[in-house]
Parts: structure tokens; C-alpha cells; sequence
């Protein structure tokens, strides 16, 4: 297949390139060159900006499309206006689990209802707006696209070359040892997916011309315990040990969500880590051990909001001394 990538040098985007570019497709991606430029020799580069001028992509047609960048519904509307009639292929748009309204019930499928998204587009992405946005996207890809569109809905996606280092962070903190601040409940529900089993999932959607929405997560129950037991069996060192600390100690401490990754003290926002991936994974989709993916990631600078060690300490002995 000739296939078009709206981003393709980060992440997600960078992963199913390679895949694409390893199954022998001919691949494409659109990017502004400012990360990764040097990346996928083998690939067709078209520098540009996807919110000022498109033209580079007049005159050339694929079979397929495959969009990880699109944030806003004018971005999806404006690629559309930018290609040939017909030039985009199959569309394929990267969305997310937050499209859902919340609560879900656990072991919710791709029909449940999604947030209100009637309004006019918001101008910002926050964790207020970012469910609605992407609702308006998936509009918009079956409105410009066709009914045909796929739609993929990620939960938290981990790997390598993940810019966000949310899971990245507990590898890098369980490989220092010693005990362990487990944030909230082992018990919480958590649902990831490692980058390159979605993009070799995405990749195989395509070639069998898979339409309709699907989730892409670990089938449930999987917990924020699942996941940190999996990271400790690959990467600690010996005596280290979790401290798990409740959801009501951590807030009247003042601790925020942001500052220790994952961990979400609303329960509306677990409970959209209960998603059903029944149809993904009778598509094909496989999903690596979590623990395989923690021995992959590689050393990086620690995030500028989360737990310093001094902090964990002082926690940690509040919590022992309560």
C-alpha cells in the first residue's frame, strides 16, 4: 500500500511507520521537521504545518491514511479540503478512550454513549476539553471520510519514544529500589497498550480494510497493581518493595494526580479504564507483557512535576506515622 502519515517521527505515529516501512509499504509522512526530521530514510518527507498550508499534499493520492496528529476537528476538516477527491485511501484516525461520557459501566464496548460534543469547537485542549474534541474529530473523519473510517481508541499508550514518560516514570522509579510510594488503590482499574502492538494491529486494520471503531487496552481487570507488580518483575533491584498509599491520604496531603503518573483520584476517570477490547483482539490485536515493555525503555530526564525523592520520603513517613 501507498500510505499517507499526518505526523509519523514521534511515538505512535514513528512506530507504525516502521512497521509500515518493515512490511515493505510505501510510506509517506507529513511533519513540520522539527523532531525527528533525520528519522525513516526509507520514507517519502513532506515538511509542513497541517494548521497553516497543505499543499504539499495536491497531485499525490495513497490508499490509505492514517492520522495521529489530529487534535481539533478543523484539523481533520482542513485535510480533507487539502487532498484530491478520493486521494486519502482509507482513513484512519487516532482518537481516544476519553471520548466516552462518564461513568461507564465496566466492560463497556465501542457503542456506549460518547460526551455531549454539539457545541462550537474549543479553542484549547485541556483534560476539561480533550474528550470532546476528539467526539468532534471521529464526526468529522466519518462526515469528511466516509462511513468507512476507522476509528481507534487508545487508552494509555506506553513504549519507547513515549514524549509523555508517564509510564516511563515508575520504570525509572522502580529501578532506583528501595520502598516504593504506589499511589491510591491496587485494586484501581488501569488499562495500557504498548505502541508497537498498536501499530502492528493498526497496520494489519488496514490491510484487511477494517472499518468502525475499536479500543485498543488490556482486557479488563487490569489494575494499577497489575501494572507496577509487572514493572517491579522486570526492572527492581532486590528489597524493593510498594507502599501503597489511599486516594484520601494523598489528597489531603496536596498531592496531585499529575505528580505521580497514572494515578487518577477521580473515580469517573477510572472507571474509563474498564473498556471492553473484545473486538480489537478479534481483529488481531496481541499485547505484549507489560513487563517486556519496562525492560525497553531506556533512561531519561525525570519529569519536572512528579514526586522528588525527598518528597516520597516525607510522604511515605506520614503515611507510617498516621
Amino acid at each position: 500500500m501507498r500510505i499517507l502519515i499526518m505526523g509519523g517521527t514521534r511515538f505512535v505515529g514513528l512506530h507504525f511507520a516502521r512497521a509500515a516501512l518493515a512490511a515493505g509499504h510505501d510510506v509517506t509522512v507529513l511533519h513540520r521537521g522539527r523532531s525527528g526530521a533525520h528519522l525513516l530514510p526509507e520514507a517519502t518527507h513532506l515538511i509542513a504545518d497541517r494548521d497553516a498550508d497543505l499543499t504539499a499534499l495536491r497531485g499525490r493520492s495513497w490508499d490509505a491514511t492514517v492520522d495521529v496528529s489530529a487534535y481539533y476537528p478543523r484539523q481533520v476538516r482542513q485535510l480533507a479540503d487539502a487532498l484530491d477527491p478520493g486521494a486519502a485511501g482509507h482513513y484512519l484516525l487516532v482518537s481516544s478512550m476519553a471520548v466516552y461520557d462518564t461513568p461507564a459501566a465496566p466492560g463497556f464496548t465501542e457503542d456506549s454513549p460518547l460526551l455531549p460534543a454539539d457545541g462550537p469547537e474549543p479553542e484549547e485542549i485541556t483534560p476539561a476539553t480533550y474528550g470532546m474534541l476528539k467526539v468532534q474529530c471521529e464526526r468529522a473523519a466519518v462526515e469528511r471520510f466516509g462511513p468507512d473510517s476507522l476509528l481507534v481508541r487508545p487508552t494509555y499508550v506506553i513504549g519507547p519514544q513515549d514524549y509523555t514518560h508517564r509510564f516511563d516514570h515508575w520504570v525509572q522509579r522502580i529501578t532506583r529500589g528501595g520502598e516504593v510510594l504506589a499511589p491510591g488503590r491496587p485494586d484501581a482499574p488501569l488499562q495500557v497498550v504498548d505502541a508497537r502492538d498498536l501499530a502492528d494491529w493498526m497496520l494489519d486494520l488496514l490491510t484487511k480494510s477494517a472499518t468502525g471503531a475499536y479500543h485498543a487496552a488490556t482486557p479488563p481487570p487490569f489494575t494499577m497493581g497489575d501494572l507496577l507488580d509487572a514493572v517491579a518483575s522486570a526492572v527492581a533491584p532486590a528489597g524493593t518493595t510498594l507502599t501503597w498509599a489511599d486516594d484520601d491520604f494523598l489528597r489531603t496531603s496536596g498531592v496531585q494526580d499529575r505528580v505521580l503518573p497514572l494515578w487518577h483520584s477521580d473515580p469517573l476517570r477510572r472507571a474509563t479504564n474498564t473498556a471492553d477490547p473484545a473486538a480489537a483482539l478479534g481483529t488481531g490485536l496481541r499485547l505484549r507483557p507489560v513487563a517486556d515493555t519496562a525492560r525497553d525503555i531506556e533512561p531519561f530526564e525525570p519529569l519536572p512535576q512528579a514526586l522528588t525523592p525527598t518528597a516520597e520520603a516525607d510522604l511515605l513517613a506520614a503515611w507510617h506515622h498516621r
